[in-house]
């Protein structure tokens, strides 16, 4: 099973040394893979018609993925990249299959593409794009930059892009790997049926019974679970003997891959209790204190 770490975007700060140092250590301690998270806009939750429920905030910093995957991407030579998730309906289709070829081919096939469909109407809006349909437009979004990435110009007519006789360069050089990421049913559905991979956001009971869901909506679709990779996330607070139960159950359930999380930021509406890190250099620590526990899993 495969080791990874998320990247704590909220909490890493803005110093592009504390960025590499972090990508830099779990390389070279073994990870397998880091995963970074996606927002363009944090929002004010007050006032709200319909609610907003997730767990950020305006005062919640994001880096960019992919302009962030691009710096650690010359800084690295092992470490997948995986975006944990991009929300894609919010962002250009044919754009996004530009920069995931770039970072693709520029980090020689360290990119994992996770993509999902938010919950943030407002920066939905903010951005020009209905958030009603957003499921529909992920699926056809795939779609398009599969073939896309398959090369020569293509000719597309879906419910939400057209293209005429166009197509990209550079192309990747081996197929990029699309996975979701989610917490509902319809996402699960969804990756069983067109994805590489699934990303549960949590390790607990709850997101365990929603991959046997996933594997069973994947025996439905005639696909083998050996087509497809399963990466877990628990949280830092949980403890070194919870890290190795857990990984343990979840390599016993088909999980390909496991990942720890010490970002607090959200961890008041999931429950979860803190870590407490107030410095980037505890984030790098805990690098090497997770992975001593369950390397060997």
């Amino acid at each position: 099973m495969k080791i990874g770490a998320v990247f704590p975007t909220c909490e890493i700060g803005d110093d592009p040394g504390a960025i590499r140092d972090f990508a830099q250590t779990a390389e070279a301690l073994g990870y397998a893979h880091i995963i970074t998270y996606d927002h363009v806009l944090g929002a004010e939750h007050e006032g709200r018609e319909p609610a907003l429920t997730g767990p950020y905030t305006e005062a919640d910093p994001f880096h960019e993925p992919f302009v962030l995957y691009g710096y650690l991407a010359a800084l690295t030579r092992r470490l997948t990249l995986a975006t944990g998730v991009i929300i894609l309906p919010q962002r250009q289709a044919v754009l996004v299959a530009k920069q995931a070829a770039e970072l693709a081919l520029l980090s020689r096939g360290r990119l994992r593409l996770g993509v999902g469909s938010g919950w943030n109407w407002v920066e939905y809006d903010a951005l020009g794009v209905p958030f009603a349909a957003r499921g529909r437009r992920l699926e056809e979004q795939v779609t398009l930059m599969r073939e896309l990435w398959r090369g020569g110009a293509i000719r597309f007519d879906g419910a939400f892009h057209s293209i005429e006789r166009a197509g990209l360069l550079p192309l990747p050089e081996a197929p990029v790997p699309v996975w979701f990421g989610g917490f509902s049913p319809p996402a699960v559905a969804r990756a069983a049926r067109i994805g590489d991979g699934f990303l549960f956001g949590a390790a607990g009971r709850a997101m365990q019974q929603l991959c046997e869901r996933f594997f069973a909506e994947l025996e439905k679709a005639g696909r083998a679970k050996s087509e497809v990779g399963v990466d877990a996330i628990i949280h830092y607070s949980a403890g070194p003997e919870r890290w190795r139960a857990a990984a343990e159950r979840w390599k016993a359930l088909g999980a390909t891959h496991f990942s720890f999380r010490a970002m607090d930021t959200g961890t008041a509406l999931t429950g979860e209790a803190p870590a407490g890190f107030t410095r980037p250099e505890q984030h790098i620590k805990a690098l090497s204190e997770f992975i001593e526990v369950v390397r060997d899993v």
